[in-house]
């Protein structure tokens, strides 16, 4: 491998931070069927979506923005409804114009929208969407990140074919990253170059302000908030980056209609790779240029430790972005590398484990437990207390994030397998 340069760094940096509107699974599901949509100009007769069980997972039991419904099938209809694919992952964005959710309701009552899960994807992440229109048939596939457009077929005729690689096949090809090098690069890059990671932290902090004003999912954020006001919590950072990231969640899983910037395809992780940071630059008092570089830490240490996961895994994400934010905090309060090493150390063997179950409003939970892990990681190691390399943790950091890696993907395969079999006998019960 060669040694990644800084505008390579700036190539990953705003390649893994991108706005979303929605839970980028049913988004992926939406992209597919509107990419056929428009191949078929005009509103198909009938939509076939075949997903990965990943994807099956992520869409069961979340809010799709601006309908009050929770699936992939109301996705998959709003795709070929107003669904538009040069949206991206925003592609839901014009939901609210005129009558389209009525328009996607009515495919559904009239039985013309079908999601399958398709047991023998290729890619944990996979959407296959297939669309009839009097004798038209058009096919798009979606591998291995949420846009990835590889294959449109249009009556048997290939309009799109990208080749599709795994990620062995792409770790020959990729740069090599490591913490150390994010180190120097957040240290050394001009600030200026790496400005746009403000954006995140804009639309993030708004689409939190949004859960604390209105009612949305648990009402972790706002219940936090409350119990501060009556003085029975204290007004501090943890419960500051606690409020702020899990009322973004709550209101994000339960379908605000407001984006987020995402990390590594997620807007969970995106939220708590962003949050915490913004919060304890604020509490710190930390420069404009300060947020700027420990917010270009968090997203990468994140970038870089889903690199060995993939973007879908048994393994929460959270862990993962929670880890970049406690890298982050720790940059903030005057912290050196090793005390960087040691907070992602620290964070890998406290939460190496946590369970993916679906994306859904108990993911705000999640987050609420990630962020309090970054916080006292973050403190622990400013006080000189490391974890022992025992157990999956090693000396060697980077054999600690590959560890951790192989756990979220060979490691709990059967994990992954038996949640879905539990979610999907649930399903077909009720």
């Amino acid at each position: 491998m060669c040694q990644v340069t800084n505008e390579q760094i700036i190539d990953i940096l705003r390649q893994e931070s991108v706005p979303a509107l929605g839970c980028t699974e049913p988004v992926a599901c939406a992209l597919a069927c509107a990419r056929c949509r428009e191949e078929l100009d005009g509103i198909p007769d009938e939509v076939e979506v075949w997903v990965s069980g990943n994807i099956y997972k992520n869409g069961m039991g979340v809010g799709i923005p601006g309908t009050g419904m929770t699936g992939l099938p109301i996705a998959a209809a709003l795709g070929v409804v107003c669904g538009r694919s040069s949206y991206g992952l925003e592609v839901l964005k014009d939901v609210s114009v005129g009558n389209n959710l009525d328009v996607a309701k009515g495919l559904l009552h009239g039985k013309a929208v079908v999601v399958k899960m398709k047991p023998d994807a290729v890619d944990k992440l996979y959407a296959e969407a297939i669309c009839r229109k009097g004798q038209d048939v058009v096919r798009t596939v979606i591998v291995h990140a949420h846009t990835n457009i590889v294959r449109v077929e249009k009556n048997g005729n290939v309009l799109v074919n990208r080749e599709y690689k795994t990620v062995a096949e792409d770790s020959r090809r990729r740069p090599e990253l490591s913490v150390s090098r994010i180190w120097k690069f957040i240290r050394e890059v001009d600030a200026g170059e790496i400005e746009f990671v403000l954006k995140g932290a804009e639309m993030n902090k708004a689409i939190s302000d949004e859960g604390l004003r209105s009612a949305y999912g648990l009402q972790i954020g706002r219940t936090l908030k409350e119990n501060i006001d009556k003085g029975l919590l204290e007004n501090d950072l943890l419960n500051n980056a606690l409020i702020q990231a899990t009322a973004a969640s709550d209101a994000r899983m339960d379908g605000c209609e407001k984006p987020v910037m995402t990390n590594s395809g997620s807007g969970n992780q995106g939220i708590t790779v962003i949050l915490p940071v913004v919060v304890a630059a604020e509490y710190f008092g930390s420069s404009r240029e300060q947020l700027v570089r420990a917010l270009a830490l968090s997203n990468l240490i994140a970038a870089h430790i889903h690199y060995y996961l993939g973007h879908l895994s048994a393994l929460c994400g959270i862990l993962i972005a929670a880890t970049g934010s406690a890298s982050a905090i720790t940059y903030l309060m005057g912290g050196t590398y090793d005390q960087v090493v040691n907070t992602i150390k620290t964070m890998c063997s406290n939460l190496t484990g946590m369970m993916c179950d679906g994306a859904k409003q108990g993911c705000a939970l999640k987050v609420y437990s990630g962020v309090s892990a970054a916080v006292q990681a973050a403190l622990l190691s400013m006080r000189g207390i490391k974890t022992n390399d025992d157990g999956i943790i090693e000396n060697d950091i980077e054999r600690t994030i590959r560890n951790v890696g192989l756990i979220g993907t060979a490691g709990m395969e059967q994990t992954d397998r038996t949640i879905l079999d539990i979610m999907t006998k649930k399903t077909e019960l009720n």
